[in-house]
């Protein structure tokens, strides 16, 4: 199985309260991110969701396409990001006839699922300090 992407563009929440979210899943199996998402109370966990089930039918999609046995139990967050999208910019009125400017974000979200490495083949870490 391949890594497979999954990306929302122009969401209209602040990258901010939408990094909060993604924070909680990142690193999880596919359905425990889903499970997690499907009770966060936070409003952007719904957008968050519906980008990891893309980009898990996205996974299903390639391993149906490249003839290989697919299991979303053996999916993980591998990557999980938001970037910051072009943002509205409105005005309020204010006091002594001035204009307020207010600026209403939005985020792009992205979410990269992979199959879960093998136990036995974690990744080593080197040092560069000599022993």
């Amino acid at each position: 199985m391949a890594e497979a992407r999954a990306q929302a563009r122009y969401v209209r929440v602040t990258p901010q309260k939408a990094r909060r979210v993604v924070d909680l899943i990142r690193g999880r199996q596919t359905v425990d991110a889903g499970a997690v998402l499907a009770f966060a109370p936070q409003a952007a966990a719904e957008t968050v969701g519906k980008v990891l089930a893309s980009a898990v039918a996205n996974a299903r999609v390639k391993a149906d396409r490249d003839s290989e046995p697919f299991d979303e139990q053996e999916m993980v967050v591998a990557e999980a990001y938001v970037d910051e999208g072009p943002s509205l910019k409105r005005f309020r009125p204010r006091a002594q006839g001035r204009a307020g400017r207010i600026l209403k974000r939005t985020s792009h979200i992205t979410v990269v699922v992979a199959p879960r490495a093998p136990r036995g083949t974690a990744a080593r870490t080197t040092s560069s300090r000599k022993v």
